[in-house]
């Protein structure tokens, strides 16, 4: 039944209906065209992302890294809606910053640069859209993004030679104390049975980026101060260490008093995996321990 303009003035509904119908999916048309265009900008760098997570080992926490910032959004979810929208141009500066980051990224072949610069490139569109309190609020999920973009090879290798010389230099000061002499040069332990190496696969930084990506999952769920997720976050660096350590000694037990060939073999990568179940049990000891020493202030978080 068509309706006049008479029955339109007394029911005001029935206009309305129609007229907010357009305007609220228009209002979708600017973040599904970003969302277009970041895929566009960041397919490649995408790809080629997660295939590093697929191929090199000690980012394979990678692929939970995302899950996990989108359930920090989701989990947020009520205090996100409670926040003020406060557009600013501001924001812009950021955004183009971060193109222009991107493009030096994708240019000078620096996968890293190219990479970071979407974490930049999202902070600045929140900001623009949604205001710069949004951001703060956003600013964890925000930055625990990072723990799944690689680092560049020039920092990776100061990362991973220092803990391969730490690593192999208490190994060695270890061994000879449950009976195996040792002669320590460099990355290199010589039993009297052969020599040892400590190699880059074998520096702990596989292990340590792992426990400690997992030590801020566990801290999230587990702790409500901010003070105590940081401690189980830096507790994490000298248990992978020791882990490690631990894990060479025993390497080079086996070398000596079983079969070279054997500990080198499974028991190398079948310890790698023991270790870690073990650094995950020292962590959670050292979280009882926090709420043992201030059991008051755990009640409280």
């Amino acid at each position: 039944m068509p309706y006049t303009p008479v029955d339109l003035a007394k029911d005001p509904d029935l206009g309305l209906s129609q007229t907010k119908s357009a305007p609220s999916r228009l209002d979708w048309l600017p973040y599904v065209t970003i969302a277009i265009l970041l895929t566009v900008l960041y397919y490649r760098v995408a790809v080629k992302l997660v295939y590093d997570w697929y191929t090199i080992p000690d980012y394979s926490h990678g692929f939970l890294v995302p899950l996990f910032a989108a359930f920090l959004i989701w989990d947020k979810r009520k205090v996100l809606k409670a926040t003020p929208i406060k557009q600013t141009w501001s924001g812009i500066v950021l955004v183009v910053f971060s193109i222009a980051v991107l493009t030096l990224g994708v240019y000078g072949v620096e996968l890293f640069t190219a990479r970071i610069s979407f974490i930049m490139l999202m902070t600045g569109l929140i900001a623009t859209l949604f205001g710069w309190a949004m951001v703060r609020e956003l600013r964890f999920p925000l930055l625990v993004l990072v723990l799944a973009i690689p680092f560049p090879a020039i920092l990776f290798n100061r990362i991973t030679f220092p803990l391969q010389l730490l690593a192999s230099r208490i190994a060695s000061d270890i061994l000879p104390l449950l009976g195996v002499p040792t002669l320590h040069e460099g990355n290199v332990i010589e039993l009297p049975v052969m020599k040892l190496e400590v190699a880059e696969a074998c520096s702990g930084i596989r292990s340590l980026m792992s426990l400690f990506t997992l030590a801020v999952f566990y801290g999230y769920f587990l702790e409500r101060t901010t003070k105590r997720r940081v401690i189980l976050a830096l507790a994490s660096i000298p248990i992978a260490v020791t882990a490690n350590v631990a894990r060479i000694v025993g390497t080079g037990l086996c070398v000596q008093y079983w079969d070279p060939e054997k500990a080198l073999g499974f028991f190398h990568e079948f310890s790698g995996w023991v270790m870690f179940v073990v650094s995950l049990g020292c962590l959670y000891l050292v979280h009882r321990a926090m709420r043992l020493i201030s059991p008051s202030k755990a009640k409280l978080s």
